[in-house]
């Protein structure tokens, strides 16, 4: 078996992970969560304090930067231990249908040596109720959209991250 035979292998095997449910990736531990002694995702309380509070602030009107700010000042550490938070991270934070209690999988996919978005051209698998939510669905859908009126791109570019 060839490199790229092998590596046709694999990206096989992942997907009939995310087609059949079986995939570790949907118990992929994220800010908020602990996996447990089963391996399934349970919530870990002091850190959904702080990913309410990054909803609420961002609803509230608040900049990613000041968000950030905010963070830094009561001394909570980033999710790799750093005193500091930077925008992306809270960004993608509040792009994350896992504290739904939902997990959608290839949201990005492989071109060789980089990951991009996946917008369509291969299939996203989504399940519901595989662990418990920590925030609401309207409030991950107000979040959403105000991200979208906050904007620059054209807003029928953004609308499909909506979608979940």
């Amino acid at each position: 078996m060839n490199v790229i035979q092998k590596s046709e292998a694999i990206k096989a095997g992942l997907r009939k992970g995310f087609q059949d449910g079986s995939s570790k990736m949907a118990r992929r531990k994220c800010y908020g969560y602990e996996v447990g002694l089963n391996g399934d995702l349970t919530v870990n309380p002091d850190e959904a304090q702080v990913v309410r509070w990054i909803f609420e602030r961002y609803l509230a009107g608040d900049s990613l930067g000041k968000i950030a700010a905010g963070l830094e000042r009561q001394g909570i550490l980033s999710p790799t231990g750093k005193p500091r938070w930077n925008r992306e991270a809270i960004d993608k934070l509040l792009s994350n249908e896992k504290y739904t209690g939902r997990v959608m999988l290839q949201k990005t996919i492989s071109t060789g040596a980089v990951q991009i978005e996946n917008d369509g051209l291969m299939e996203r698998y989504l399940y519901a109720g595989t662990h418990e939510a920590i925030i609401s669905d309207e409030m991950f859908t107000a979040v959403q959209q105000e991200k979208l009126s906050r904007s620059k791109e054209p807003q029928n570019q953004v609308a499909m991250k909506l979608t979940f």
